[in-house]
């Protein structure tokens, strides 16, 4: 028989494993299916990765840096609006079409600061962007504390 009786008031030695195989199977299938999602890359922004490159190529950088303050600087020369950037980078990228941006910014500044500079170098022509270190007021890196 499937069960069986005790007789007397002994104790129960056995441990029934079939509830946590149950358990054990379902988190399996979750990780299999969670794992996938985790693999795959998203889909939102493709990213153009640096190749190795002989000493014998310059590239210039356009660099953009956006402060807490609500100023702005591109290659160090301060600027009255986030509009100029557009100026600016229209003409350097007329100059050097091969041009790479990078845009910096204070860890105070806000997400949408950032995408508008984006969004800006975007209307330039400018489609090679890149993301430099936090910056203070000063325009010096500042260690990032944990």
């Amino acid at each position: 028989m499937a069960g069986q009786s005790q007789q007397g008031g002994g104790l129960i030695s056995g441990i029934n494993v079939t509830p946590l195989v149950d358990i054990m199977l379902v988190l399996l299938i979750i990780f299999l299916v969670t794992a996938k999602l985790v693999v795959t890359p998203p889909k939102g922004l493709p990213l153009n990765l640096p190749t190795s490159a002989t000493g014998d190529t310059v590239q210039l950088v356009f660099a953009v840096a956006l402060y807490a303050d609500g100023s702005a600087r591109v290659d160090g020369k301060r600027l009255d609006t986030d509009e100029d950037i557009v100026a600016l980078a229209r003409a350097q990228h007329a100059a050097h079409p091969d041009l790479r941006a990078v845009v910096q910014a204070d860890g105070k500044v806000l997400h949408e600061r950032v995408v508008h500079a984006v969004d800006l170098l975007s209307q330039a022509g400018v489609s090679q962007i890149a993301f430099g270190v936090v910056l203070n007021s000063t325009g010096d890196p500042k260690p990032q504390s944990l």
